[in-house]
């Protein structure tokens, strides 16, 4: 993974495809440079696509799909080989913004991936400025100009070949989607004890701020990093749900182990 520092100058006209979570941030950070042109966007919700209305071209339709330097295919991964035929004919770059899915699946000649590193919610708009774009192309042109747009509405823009893009996919379900469930079963404790979820998020925005000075290694605490039995056995007590107990007893297993020499 290669972190790329560039001089960005070139105007680039871009179409997208697509109306979903990471759509509708794609388009706010397009539509707000004034180095890209949004010419297009297209999708199959009209409702949604209504909601850009004076952004850009609104179609439902891939017959009325004009041409661009870069055609950026925002939608589900099982659709894009399906959409990325539709675009076969034409003469820009063609990409998805895909985790996991390879650039292959793409079935253009110039090709490429696209794909901003971040958990997208429906109505929630963020600063993609310091969001980090990862980019692979089917050639060294197509590379250039993934980076030039990714550098027109990010600073942090990233070389990452598909093998890498996986890896870091799956490690980005573990840092959010994971521990995002963890909240979840944390806030019914809370619930069930008729306290409030609020009082833990000072704890939350503490866990997150010091991997700013520390690795997460050094940051763990916790009675399964001490080792401590007496808490983990009061806590279990604690716990009616079984799968929680066994989730519990899982990741305090894994804790000790990461630290047993230290034990």
């Amino acid at each position: 993974m290669i972190y790329t520092k560039f001089v960005v100058l070139t105007m680039l006209n871009v179409v997208l495809i697509g109306t979903g979570n990471v759509a509708e941030n794609l388009i706010h950070a397009l539509y707000a440079s004034n180095q890209v042109e949004l010419l297009q966007i297209v999708g199959r919700n009209k409702h949604a696509l209504e909601q850009h209305k004076g952004k850009a071209k609104l179609s439902l339709n891939f017959e009325d799909v004009v041409e661009a330097d870069i055609y950026i295919i925002a939608v589900s991964d099982n659709a894009i080989e399906a959409v990325s035929k539709k675009l076969s004919n034409k003469r820009g770059i063609v990409v998805h913004t895909s985790g996991v899915t390879s650039m292959d699946h793409i079935l253009c000649e110039k090709k490429g991936v696209f794909y901003p590193l971040q958990t997208f919610t429906k109505g929630r708009i963020l600063d993609f400025s310091n969001i980090p774009i990862c980019v692979e192309a089917s050639n060294e042109d197509g590379l250039n100009t993934l980076q030039q747009l990714a550098g027109h509405i990010s600073k942090k823009v990233y070389k990452v070949d598909s093998e890498q893009r996986k890896k870091l996919h799956l490690a980005a379900v573990f840092a959010n989607n994971f521990s995002n469930h963890i909240f979840h079963i944390s806030e019914a404790l809370c619930q069930r004890g008729g306290l409030s979820f609020e009082l833990l998020k000072p704890l939350l925005l503490e866990t997150v701020e010091k991997l700013e000075i520390l690795s997460p290694f050094e940051a763990q605490t916790g009675p399964a990093r001490r080792n401590d039995t007496e808490s983990m056995e009061k806590h279990l007590e604690l716990l009616s749900d079984n799968e929680h107990k066994k989730l519990y007893t899982l990741l305090s297993e894994a804790i000790i182990k990461t630290y047993e020499k230290e034990l």
